[in-house]
C-alpha cells in the first residue's frame, strides 16, 4: 500500500466509518476490514491519528483499528503477520512523539504502545524504556504527562507477563529503573505538597495527575519486579515512607475542596498508597514483616481512634480495614501447633503482630467496631422505613465487603474475634450484661446500641458457643422483644430475628422451635416487617426440623410466605422468598398438597414476569422441582405450564439455557420421576437431548438418567421414536468421552435390553459390535470390562436368536469361525469374572453362560 496514495483513500473510508448512516458506515467497515492484511495499512493508520488537525472521531477509529491489529497480526506467527521492515518504522513512529491532546485518544496509544512493548520490548524495542525515561523527565506539561501515562501502561502490561524468562526481563527492568521512579514519584509528590497551599485549583490537579501516575508505575514496579524485595533498600525505604506521605495528603484533604475533580484525584491516590501495601502483603508476606507494625498502628490509629476524624473518607476506612484483615489472617504468620516445626520468618511475624494486638487494644478495636461502625446510620434508618425491601437487597448483596463498609466492617469483627475470641468473648459477654431487659422505645440512641451488640452476637455465633446460653436468653430476653408492636422498635425486631437466625444452627433446643414458629407468623402479618423475615433463616433447612412441630403452622406460614412473593417486587427478594417456599415443600413433602393451589396459579404469571431475570427464573426451576417431589402423581396437572418451561431450559438453541440448563434438566427428570405414564407432549421434550449430548457437558449424567428414565416409563414408545438417534449420538459420545462416560452409556444400552428385549437389540445393534470387540480383546479397564459383560450378557440370556446373528456378523469381520470365536469369547469372560463386582451382574454372566449349555457348540464337549 503506497502511502502518499493510500492516506487521502483511507482517511475517506475512516470518515465513512464514523458515520451514523449505516448505508454508508457498513461499506466501509467492509472496505477497512479487507485493508487489515494490507501490507503499510497500519503505516497510514499511524500517520492519521497522529494528525492533530483531523477530525477527532476518525483519529480515534485509526487508533482503535491500529490497536485490534496489534493482537491479530503483530506476531510472527500470525496469519498475514506485519513484516519485520514495517513494524521497525511503526515502532520508531509510536515514540517520536508523546504530544496527544486528546485525553482518550492519548489513553488508547498508551495503551497499543503497551501491546506492542508486551511482544517486543526489550528485545526488538530497546530503545522503548530509555525514551519514556527520557520523556518524561522534558519541562513541556503535556509531554511529560502522555510520556508518564505510556510509561504506566508499558509497566502494567510487562509486569502481568508470567513466563519465568519474561519474569526475570521485569525483575532488570525493575532494578534498573526503580531508583528513577522513586525520584520520579517524590519529585511530583513534592511539587503536589507545595501547590496544594498555592490556591492554584490547574496547577494543583496538574501536579496531582502526575503523582497519581508515577505512584502506579511504583506500584507495578515494587509488587512485581523483585524476587526478595525486602533485600531492596530503596523498595523498603519507598514502602516505609508510604506511611508518612499518606498522613500529608489526608491532611490535605482539609484545604480541598469536597465537590471538584481533585478531590476525586486526592482520594485516588490514598487510596493507591493503600493498595501498594496491600498488593504487597499479598504477594511478598515475609518481606512485608518489617511493615506489621507500622501498618497496624496507623491503621488503627486513623479508623478507631480519633485522629481519623475529619480527614478519613469511607474507601479510605475499608481499605484500612482490609490491611489489618489481611494481616489477622494471613497464614504464613500463623504457627504451627508444634511451634519448632514453624519457619523463624513465621514465629518473627506472629511475634509481632501478638506484641501489637494487646489486651487494651483488642478491646479498644471491638468496641469501636460494635459502637461505632454497627450503629445503623441515620440514611439507612430512613432507607429502611422507606423501602424496607430495598434496603434488604443492598444490605445481603454479593461479596459487597471489599468495597463497602458495613459489610466490612461485619468481616473484619467475624475474623479478629475469632483469632482472638478468648480475649474479646469476655467483652462482649459484658456489652450483652448491660443490655438486659426492655428498652425505652424513646431512647433510640439505646436502640440502636442494642441492634448493634445483638448484630456483633449473632456474627460471633460459633465463637460465642459455650459462652451463652441461647435457649434462656431466646425465652426471656428475645422473644418478649419480639413482641414490642412500638414503631421505633421495628429495627430492633427485625435484628432480633435475624440475631434468632445466626444461631438456629448453633444452638437451638428443639422443644423452643414452636415459639419461634409462632413469632415468625406473627411477624410476617406485619405488613412493615414483612421484609425482615429475609434475614432470617426459617428454621427448617437445618438437620434439627421436625415435620410434627412444623405442621400445626404450615398453613399459615406458606400463605404468608406466598402473599409475601406476590406484594415483592425486588428480583432478589422474590428468589429469597422462593427458596424459603422450596425447603418448606421439601421438608414437609406430600403433605404440602393441600396448600399450594394458589401457588401452582401464581408460578406461570411469575414466569412470564421474569423473562429477563434468568436468575429468578432459576429458583422458580428449584420451586417446581420441589413442588413436583412434593405432589407425586398429582404433578400430571402442572404439565400444562410445566413442560414448557422444561422445553425452554434445556432447549441450546435457546439463550437463556445458559442459566437455565442444570435446573431445567433436574426438574425434567423429576417430572419422569413421578409420571404414572408417558404423555405424549412429555415425549416431544426428548427431541431436545440429541443437542445436550453433543455438548458433552458436566450435565450428562443428569441426561442419561432422563434417558433411563424414559426406558423405564415407555420403553416401547420411546425406542422406537428416538432410538436410531439416539444410537447414533452414543456412538459419536464413545469416540471421545471419559471412562465413566463410557459406562453411563453402556448402562442406558443394558437398561434398554432388560427393559425390551426384543426392540433393545434392533435399537442399539451398532454398539453392539463395539461391545462384542471390547469383550473379544480384553478390556484392560475393570469396569468397563464388567458393563460390557453385563450388555452382551442380556443379549445372550434374552435374545438368543439376535446374539447368533451378532457372532456371525462378528466372525466375519474377525476372519473367524463361529465357533472358534465364541470360544475365545466364553474363554476372556470366564477369565475376567472376576472384574463383575455386583451380585446381579455376576449372576446374570452366570446364566448368560449356563444357557450356552444345550447348545450343540463344539466348544461345550
Amino acid at each position: 500500500m503506497d502511502l502518499n496514495s493510500a492516506s487521502t483513500v483511507v482517511l475517506q473510508v475512516l470518515t465513512q466509518a464514523t458515520s451514523q448512516d449505516t448505508t454508508v458506515l457498513k461499506p466501509a467497515e467492509e472496505q477497512l476490514k479487507q485493508w487489515e492484511t494490507q501490507p503499510g495499512f497500519y503505516s497510514v493508520l499511524l500517520n492519521i491519528f497522529t494528525n492533530h488537525t483531523l477530525d477527532i472521531n476518525v483519529r480515534w477509529l485509526a487508533v482503535l483499528y491500529f490497536k485490534n491489529g496489534i493482537d491479530r497480526y503483530w506476531r510472527r506467527v500470525a496469519p498475514h503477520a506485519l513484516s519485520e521492515e514495517e513494524k521497525t518504522t511503526l515502532r520508531a513512529g509510536l515514540i517520536t512523539n508523546f504530544n496527544e491532546p486528546i485525553n482518550q485518544i492519548a489513553t488508547q496509544i498508551a495503551v497499543l504502545i503497551a501491546k506492542v512493548a508486551r511482544l517486543d520490548c526489550p528485545r526488538q524495542w530497546p530503545e522503548l524504556i530509555p525514551t519514556l525515561i527520557e520523556s518524561v523527565k522534558v519541562q513541556d506539561d503535556l509531554r511529560q504527562h502522555r510520556a508518564l501515562l505510556t510509561f504506566y501502561h508499558v509497566t502494567k502490561t510487562l509486569a502481568s507477563k508470567r513466563l519465568a524468562a519474561d519474569r526475570k526481563l521485569f525483575y532488570d527492568l525493575a532494578s534498573g529503573i526503580y531508583t528513577f521512579a522513586c525520584s520520579l514519584w517524590n519529585h511530583h509528590t513534592d511539587t503536589f505538597l507545595q501547590q496544594v497551599s498555592s490556591g492554584n485549583e490547574a496547577a494543583v490537579l496538574s501536579a496531582l495527575e502526575r503523582t497519581l501516575l508515577s505512584l502506579k508505575v511504583l506500584r507495578k514496579l515494587t509488587v512485581n519486579g523483585f524476587v526478595e524485595p525486602h533485600k531492596n533498600i530503596e523498595v523498603m525505604g519507598f514502602l516505609h515512607g508510604i506511611f508518612e506521605r499518606l498522613k500529608q495528603f489526608l491532611e490535605c484533604s482539609r484545604n480541598i475542596g469536597t465537590d471538584n475533580m481533585c478531590r476525586d484525584r486526592l482520594e485516588k491516590t490514598i487510596i493507591l498508597f493503600t493498595k501498594v501495601l496491600l498488593d504487597f502483603l499479598d504477594q511478598h508476606p515475609f518481606s512485608f514483616t518489617p511493615l506489621i507494625q507500622r501498618s497496624l498502628e496507623f491503621s488503627v490509629s486513623y479508623v478507631f481512634t480519633e485522629i481519623g476524624e475529619g480527614v478519613t473518607f469511607e474507601r479510605f476506612i475499608v481499605q484500612c480495614m482490609n490491611l489489618i484483615k489481611m494481616i489477622v489472617k494471613n497464614y504464613a504468620y500463623k504457627p504451627s501447633k508444634n511451634f519448632e516445626d514453624s519457619s523463624p520468618e513465621t514465629l518473627e511475624a506472629h511475634k509481632i503482630k501478638m506484641a501489637f494486638f494487646t489486651y487494651p487494644t483488642l478491646t479498644e478495636i471491638c468496641r469501636r467496631l460494635v459502637s461505632h461502625y454497627f450503629l445503623l446510620t441515620e440514611e439507612e434508618l430512613t432507607m429502611w422505613e422507606e423501602d424496607p425491601e430495598g434496603f434488604t437487597v443492598e444490605e445481603t448483596g454479593g461479596d459487597s465487603w471489599k468495597y463497602s463498609l458495613r459489610p466490612c466492617t461485619e468481616v473484619l469483627f467475624i475474623d479478629i474475634f475469632h483469632e482472638y475470641n478468648q480475649t474479646l468473648t469476655p467483652v462482649l459477654l459484658e456489652m450483652m450484661q448491660t443490655l438486659q431487659g426492655p428498652t425505652n422505645v424513646e431512647d433510640m440512641n439505646a436502640l440502636l446500641i442494642k441492634d448493634a451488640v445483638y448484630n456483633a452476637v449473632g456474627l460471633a455465633a460459633y465463637e460465642l458457643f459455650d459462652s451463652v446460653d441461647f435457649d434462656q436468653w431466646f425465652k426471656n430476653q428475645l422473644l418478649p422483644e419480639l413482641q414490642v408492636i412500638h414503631n421505633r422498635y421495628k429495627p430492633l425486631r427485625r435484628r432480633v430475628i435475624w440475631l434468632i437466625g445466626q444461631w438456629i444452627s448453633v444452638k437451638f433446643k428443639s422443644d423452643l422451635r414452636p415459639m419461634l414458629y409462632e413469632a415468625i407468623c406473627n411477624l410476617l402479618q406485619d405488613q412493615d416487617l414483612v421484609v425482615l423475615f429475609l434475614n432470617c433463616s426459617l428454621p427448617v433447612d437445618d438437620f434439627e426440623f421436625r415435620t410434627d412441630q412444623f405442621l400445626p403452622y404450615l398453613e399459615t406460614m406458606f400463605t404468608l410466605l406466598f402473599q409475601l412473593l406476590q406484594q415483592v417486587t425486588e428480583c432478589d427478594t422474590k428468589m429469597h422468598v422462593l427458596h424459603v417456599l422450596s425447603c418448606v415443600i421439601e421438608r414437609v413433602n406430600m403433605q404440602i398438597r393441600p396448600y399450594v393451589g394458589c401457588l401452582v396459579q401464581y408460578l406461570p404469571l411469575l414466569w412470564k414476569q421474569s423473562e429477563e431475570h434468568n436468575m429468578l427464573r432459576c429458583a422458580i426451576l428449584t420451586t417446581l422441582i420441589h413442588l413436583v417431589q412434593g405432589l407425586g402423581a398429582d404433578s400430571k396437572n402442572l404439565y400444562p405450564f410445566l413442560l414448557p418451561v422444561i422445553q425452554l431450559s434445556t432447549d441450546v438453541s435457546q439463550p437463556p439455557h445458559v442459566y437455565l440448563l442444570e435446573d431445567g434438566l433436574e426438574l425434567w427428570l423429576v417430572t419422569l420421576e413421578n409420571s404414572p405414564c408417558i404423555a405424549p407432549e412429555l415425549l416431544r421434550i426428548f427431541q431436545n437431548m440429541s443437542p445436550l449430548l453433543e455438548l458433552s457437558s458436566e450435565n450428562l449424567r443428569t441426561c442419561f438418567k432422563i434417558i433411563n428414565g424414559y426406558i423405564f416409563l415407555s420403553s416401547t414408545e420411546f425406542l422406537q421414536t428416538y432410538a436410531v438417534g439416539l444410537c447414533q449420538s452414543f456412538c459419536e459420545l464413545l469416540k471421545e468421552i471419559t471412562t465413566e462416560g463410557q459406562v453411563q452409556v453402556l448402562k442406558v444400552v443394558e437398561n434398554a435390553l432388560k427393559v425390551n428385549p426384543v426392540l433393545g437389540p434392533q435399537m442399539f445393534q451398532p454398539i453392539l459390535p463395539c461391545v462384542f470387540r471390547g469383550i473379544i480383546e480384553g478390556e484392560r479397564y475393570p469396569v468397563v470390562m464388567s458393563t460390557y459383560l453385563g450388555v452382551m450378557g442380556r443379549v445372550l440370556l434374552q435374545n438368543a436368536s439376535f446374539f447368533s446373528s451378532l457372532l456371525n456378523e462378528m466372525a466375519h469381520k474377525f476372519n473367524q469361525e463361529m465357533d472358534q470365536l465364541l470360544g475365545n469369547m466364553i474363554e476372556m469372560w470366564v477369565d475376567r469374572m472376576d472384574n463383575i463386582t455386583q451380585p446381579e451382574r455376576r449372576k446374570l454372566s452366570a446364566l448368560a453362560l449356563l444357557s450356552l449349555l444345550p447348545s450343540d457348540n463344539s466348544q461345550f464337549c
